[in-house]
């Protein structure tokens, strides 16, 4: 189970072990068993501070383990092996289970041990990218706090359970046995809700910040971009997201960046969050924006108000707050949201294993969805408005080899049928007849393209109809000192590397604009904008 390059990477980690860790695992004779007991062990001889030993399994879900320090109760477990997107969790469980310290600002530990005694379990798929942000966030809440205990459950592995907890959607925390929250949430928004639903005081913000020369808005690529060609012109440079990555996360295979031959989007996401930690970038994660303040006056710095009640001041923005996937806006489809109703394959597809299903749209990610879903569903229907699906010749070719996939054409979706539960069928009118179908399925993906996030700048910054900031060749918006990039503006092509070149072009631009507005009024100022000497 361990190859070599896993071995090679885990034995790197290991030398950081802070203390003796304990692996204790409930195994039977079943092949996964075996499979749990071979890695467990292999790992514990890999270093002398971890120790492994098996307990009977007393009909508890098999196979499990727990991490823990020998003294202790263990607060850390998994049900099932987290390998997949999962093994940083569990290397990083590992890490501060031996009392390797999580990187966790001060302030917000003290939140974390002030928190009440607590019992979670997350279940998960191994192919879910987002999460492992929930799982490492609640595993830290468990070894900050004495008296949190955290199980994490690999759905795939016990699809009984996951059908009679009625979970649909990856991840899904439980605590105790009422269904707590789902989908992506960082640590910071975790702890917030914890507290609101424990009658606890969030503590404050802290001292106000000091305003920033650049604030950029959003930690997507064109985000990330943009703050590292701001700080490497020397400036005082703030980024502040509610996740950084943004779709990138979303993203399974990134095989069209340059010089990149194929990565995945965490990976890549990881990869530029290290980037721009080392050029000295002040992050501030896990918090919304809620509102653009222009500045009152020549000179003053604009704002930015965040929905925790912080504000920021900075001389110049730049908004790069992405877009997220657009919905079908039918009846039933808010209703079944979590439920049947789906939009990332690679989370929730395995939740849908042996069953029917739907991809709603015919472009790209459409098609690699309903390819992706034919090797775990039983049937996937795929239906696109046009008469023709749009998506790349190859991929449509692979679609049509697939046995266990129908295309329907000419469909406009009406509404998503449920029971009241879950998601029964979908409706659907043939556009060239007129007639009504209803499909009976259990669960329905939505792939019709993306909307930027860009509502709360309504009344604030121009944007169209579709509501994408409009920006000029260099990244200007309508307002003074404030700038845009990426899947949020104009520019056509919503593409990883278009939004990176966007960044670095609104950064320039900006930093051009702070020049000019700092320079003495009877200085000469050359027009336009000057191009990148470093």
């Amino acid at each position: 189970m361990l190859n070599d390059a896993i071995r090679k990477s885990l034995d790197e980690y290991l030398q950081r072990l802070a203390g003796p860790v304990e692996l204790v695992a409930r195994l039977d004779g079943s092949d996964a068993c075996h499979e749990m007991r071979d890695t467990l062990q292999t790992l514990a001889q890999m270093h002398e501070l971890v120790t492994y030993r098996e307990v009977p399994a007393e009909g508890e879900r098999v196979p499990a383990f727990s991490i823990g320090r020998p003294d202790e109760e263990p607060r850390v477990a998994f049900a099932g092996l987290p390998m997949g997107h999962e093994f940083s969790s569990f290397v990083l469980a590992l890490l501060q289970v031996s009392g390797y310290p999580p990187k966790v600002d001060p302030a917000l530990a003290a939140r974390i041990r002030a928190l009440p005694p607590a019992r979670f379990e997350t279940v998960i798929s191994l192919s879910c990218q987002n999460c492992p942000d929930v799982v490492q966030a609640l595993n830290v809440v468990a070894v900050l706090n004495p008296g949190v205990r955290h199980t994490t459950i690999d759905g795939g592995r016990f699809p009984a359970e996951v059908e009679a907890r009625g979970v649909m959607a990856v991840p899904s925390v439980f605590m105790g046995e009422r269904a707590f929250v789902q989908g992506h949430q960082t640590l910071e928004a975790l702890v917030a809700k914890l507290e609101a639903e424990s009658g606890l005081e969030a503590a404050p913000s802290g001292r106000p910040r000091e305003p920033y020369d650049m604030l950029i808005v959003g930690g997507g690529p064109a985000g990330a971009s943009a703050a590292i060609y701001a700080a490497r012109k020397g400036i005082r440079t703030g980024l502040v997201a509610e996740r950084f990555g943004g779709q990138v996360m979303d993203t399974l295979a990134i095989e069209n960046y340059a010089s990149v031959q194929h990565t995945e989007g965490p990976q890549f996401a990881r990869a530029l969050e290290i980037q721009v930690r080392e050029q000295g970038v002040e992050m501030i994660t896990g918090q919304r924006v809620g509102a653009l303040e222009p500045a009152p006056s020549a000179g003053a710095p604009i704002g930015v108000a965040l929905e925790n009640g912080e504000r920021l001041q900075a001389r110049a923005v730049i908004l790069a707050t992405g877009a997220r996937w657009r919905e079908l806006g039918v009846p039933g489809e808010q209703t079944y949201r979590n439920r049947g109703v789906a939009y990332c394959p690679h989370c929730d597809g395995p939740l849908f294993k042996g069953k029917r299903v739907a991809v709603v749209g015919g472009g790209n990610s459409g098609v690699e969805a309903a390819i992706d879903l034919a090797g775990i569903v039983e049937h996937v229907t795929l239906l696109e408005f046009a008469p023709d699906l749009k998506a790349d010749a190859v991929l449509r070719r692979k679609l049509a080899s697939l046995a266990n996939v129908t295309v329907i054409t000419h469909a406009q979706t009406t509404e998503v049928v449920g029971d009241g539960q879950r998601v029964t069928a979908l409706r659907y009118t043939d556009r060239s007849d007129g007639v009504a179908h209803d499909l009976p399925l259990a669960g329905v993906f939505v792939q019709i393209g993306l909307v930027p996030n860009t509502a709360w700048l309504e009344g604030v910054i121009a944007r169209n109809r579709f509501g994408e900031i409009e920006i000029d060749a260099h990244g200007r918006t309508s307002l003074p000192g404030v700038f845009a990039a990426g899947d949020a503006t104009t520019v056509p092509y919503k593409q990883i590397g278009i939004a990176a070149g966007e960044g670095a072009r609104s950064a320039l631009t900006a930093f051009d604009y702070l020049i000019r507005e700092s320079a003495p009024s009877d200085d000469p100022v050359e027009a336009g904008v000057e191009a990148e000497t470093a």
